[in-house]
């Protein structure tokens, strides 16, 4: 086994640390600190309406995704003080008891680490208490934020000076739709500065074939149409049932699902009326056989699988003045085709082919509209893509982030928001890579078969997998790395070179002859030199087959010119030597190296410290490669090109501790400056390049900005990017393969999710470093008596 030319980075930092202890003064005194707390006050499940789910899904995002930054406490919204029948609520307040107000106000008033208040606010929560809320808004001493669920236009002059004083009382109002920030500044005066909009919630989905979960609900045949939701006469079903005989005339094979309990507040009051009243309609329209009830409240999962298996979804509400809908908002998330009334909600989201917009009331145009549907499948399929781009931006994972920014800005907020690390998920990955290799593209989450394979792509995921297997050891890994390997051992030609486009039917495609396949051939390089790092733990014959395939393909690297190429074979090189030291690949190192220094010398000038004249893709591979040679040879000279020229790449794809890689819309040529408008184009490949690259430079000089740059860059994935939106999907496993000017790539092809998972692997291991060189300097510290 090669040693490194430097100690281990945590024998190196132990043994800092204890000369440095000796001039530390014995009264240090190491405190933990208490995170800020934030309040929010709604109603809470078990309570069965939908301000309650809502609070319930934002409530649980926020903590998934920002567990490290603040501490959530719930006040449940009640009009009794039964505590108990609550899970998870810290406070009840009982709007009915007149102390309930007076002494949540002091509970609030007297945490010193409760900085904000949420408040979830519709009108019928605080009906014939509108005094009272207005009081207890006056005289909380921290930041408030009012959501607005509900926002009614054409006020009178009461409801008017209601909200006007609600919102000088408050630091902040959300809104779920531009239409609610419009009326509340043309109706109510109230300051556009004043108000956020942060679109209802849904949930990502890993969509599941339709016709597998109509054969699980036993529907088999069926053209399902569907709505959901706590039942009351506001839903308009009867406009549904009026329009269906006309449906069923042409398509007999129609069944409309009527999902959802009566709501408990119209059950109190009237009782099942409503629901025996569609029964008795039913049976006059003689629509027994196209019908059925789910008269429960279902679990989420169980409700997303009928959303999924749903052809048509119906909304037929008859309030104009229901601001938003949350099972709107659930049904077009599962890609359901959306059929609607002209609800502020529906009219923002079903234009430019998302959707079908119908008038109130009105069952003829309804029926018309579900027959067009209904006999158009490419049309459905269309609408359901187009659906789900505009609504996914809208993912509870997103609302997050806009909820926590909103936090993070309030003047008593006293907020640093950390991002949380997702769980390594390898469902994707495993589900796009068939026997033969990891397939190319994919369509959103489903794997494109069509668009074949490549070496690139295989090459990657064995690095990947290679990782993944030192962290985890499960030997289900070796399985994949087996297939990789097999990839690029298939990819591999008689002279030595390795083809890059192999087709679905595993033929080799013309796209090979017509594109230089450096770059391929030294990614190739890459993946079986980290493998072959690694032998320790992989069985003799799989190590044994990685050399031999990697001897093979030296012949060729000393042929190699092109930057990237020469960068990525000096690090598979760099890898392979970590295992077993060669004399010959070390000098094919220099070799490599020596060209790049040479490219850099010849472009530098006092504003330009790089290697060629413009920067474009896979930057921070460059000097990652030269640091690599360094560590190999000991050779000075790439140690310091390798330090000056990614100080200088930083430099440029770094602003306000927020990463903006190079735009594959456009390179960074010498003499020019980003332009900060000019966004999009950022791909998740080069964001992990980037943070690989921080990572080793960090192991080497052990520089604090190394890895806070590093933690920043993962974060791009997780929603720290300009559209504040997650590029990798914690639901699937994938990485969505781009961020644009105004969207982000919802498809999730080979390349961003391997990245994303290089990325995660390692700062994962880059972040147990950090904490594990923190616990070593406290217990150092503390056996030398300096903390207590």
């Amino acid at each position: 086994m090669k040693n490194n030319i430097f100690k281990n980075s945590t024998s190196h930092t132990m043994n800092t640390l204890f000369q440095n202890s000796v001039n530390t003064r014995k009264s240090v005194k190491v405190k933990a600190a208490t995170l800020p707390q934030v309040m929010v006050i709604s109603t809470f499940p078990p309570k069965e309406c939908g301000i309650a789910t809502y609070s319930k899904d934002l409530v649980r995002s926020l903590k998934h995704k920002f567990g490290k930054s603040f501490e959530i406490k719930i006040c449940a919204l009640d009009t009794d003080n039964a505590a108990d029948k609550y899970n998870g609520v810290d406070y009840v307040l009982n709007i009915n008891d007149p102390n309930s107000f007076s002494e949540l106000t002091k509970k609030i008033n007297e945490n010193e680490h409760l900085h904000i208040v949420l408040i979830q606010h519709e009108f019928g929560l605080f009906r014939n208490k509108e005094t009272e809320f207005l009081e207890f808004l006056k005289k909380i001493n921290k930041s408030i934020l009012v959501a607005f669920h509900t926002v009614l236009p054409k006020p009178n002059e009461l409801l008017q000076q209601h909200i006007q004083q609600v919102s000088n009382n408050t630091d902040g109002i959300i809104v779920m739709t531009h239409s609610s920030k419009n009326i509340l500044f043309d109706d109510y005066q109230v300051s556009k500065d004043k108000i956020a909009i942060i679109p209802h919630g849904t949930h990502l989905i890993e969509h599941t074939d339709k016709e597998k979960l109509k054969e699980k609900y036993n529907l088999t045949g069926k053209k399902v149409l569907a709505t959901f939701g706590l039942l009351s006469s506001g839903k308009g079903i009867e406009t549904t049932l009026e329009a269906l005989p006309y449906v069923i005339k042409q398509h007999p094979e129609v069944l409309f699902l009527i999902i959802g309990r009566t709501h408990p507040t119209v059950l109190r009051e009237e009782g099942e009326k409503y629901r025996i009243q569609l029964e008795e309609k039913i049976e006059a329209l003689q629509l027994q056989n196209n019908i059925q009830f789910v008269n429960e409240y279902l679990p989420l999962e169980v409700l997303l699988e009928y959303l999924q298996l749903t052809d048509i979804y119906l909304f037929t509400s008859k309030d104009p003045n229901q601001a938003v809908s949350g099972t709107f908002s659930y049904a077009m998330s599962c890609g359901c085709p959306i059929i609607s009334t002209p609800i502020p909600h529906a009219v923002e989201l079903l234009k430019d082919g998302t959707g079908v917009i119908i008038d109130f009331e009105n069952s003829q145009q309804l029926g018309l509209e579900i027959q067009n549907l209904l006999k158009n499948e490419p049309l459905r399929k269309n609408i359901s893509l187009n659906g789900l781009h505009k609504i996914v931006p809208t993912a509870w994972e997103n609302s997050a982030i806009a909820h926590a920014k909103l936090l993070k800005s309030v003047p008593k907020g006293a907020i640093t928001l950390q991002y949380s690390i997702p769980e390594i998920n390898l469902n994707h990955l495993k589900k796009m890579t068939t026997s033969f290799g990891i397939i190319q593209f994919s369509v959103l989450n489903h794997p494109d078969i069509n668009s074949g394979y490549t070496l690139d792509d295989n090459a990657r995921a064995l690095i990947a997998m290679c990782q993944h297997y030192q962290v985890s050891g499960d030997k289900e890994d070796l399985d994949y790395i087996k297939r990789y390997l097999k990839f690029i051992k298939y990819c591999l030609r008689p002279d030595g070179w390795l083809l890059n486009y192999v087709d679905k039917n595993k033929s080799f495609t013309s796209q090979n002859y017509q594109t230089n396949l450096e770059d391929s051939n030294g990614r190739a390089v890459w993946a079986l030199g980290y493998m072959i790092s690694i032998s320790d733990l992989l069985p003799d014959p799989l190590r044994i087959e990685a050399e031999n395939t990697l001897h093979i393909v030296l012949q060729n690297t000393p042929k190699m010119h092109s930057t990237r190429a020469m960068a990525f074979s000096i690090k598979g090189l760099y890898y392979s030597g970590l295992y077993s030291d060669s004399k010959s690949n070390n000098a094919l190192i220099k070799l490599l190296a020596d060209r790049l220094v040479q490219m850099y010398r010849h472009e530098y000038d006092e504003n330009w410290h790089w290697y060629e004249r413009y920067l474009t893709y896979a930057n921070s591979i460059i000097p990652e490669a030269l640091l690599c040679a360094y560590l190999t040879t000991g050779n000075f000279v790439y140690k310091e090109i390798a330090e000056s020229s990614f100080h200088f790449l930083l430099s440029k794809i770094f602003y306000k501790n927020k990463i903006r890689v190079i735009s594959n819309k456009g390179w960074l040529h010498n003499g020019e400056e980003i332009d900060p408008q000019k966004l999009g184009g950022e791909q998740p490949i080069d964001v992990a390049y980037t943070i690989l690259a921080l990572s080793k430079f960090y192991d080497v000089f052990q520089e604090q900005h190394y890895s806070e740059k590093a933690i920043s860059a993962f974060d791009w994935f997780l929603g720290n990017n300009h559209l504040n939106q997650i590029v990798y999907n914690p639901c699937t496993g994938g990485c969505y393969d781009g961020v644009e000017d105004h969207y982000v790539n919802l498809n999730q092809g080979a390349e961003s999710t391997v990245s994303y998972l290089m990325a995660r692997l390692t700062i994962g291991k880059l972040v147990e470093t950090k904490q594990f060189d923190k616990k070593a300097t406290l217990l150092l510290l503390n056996q030398n008596g300096i903390v207590n």
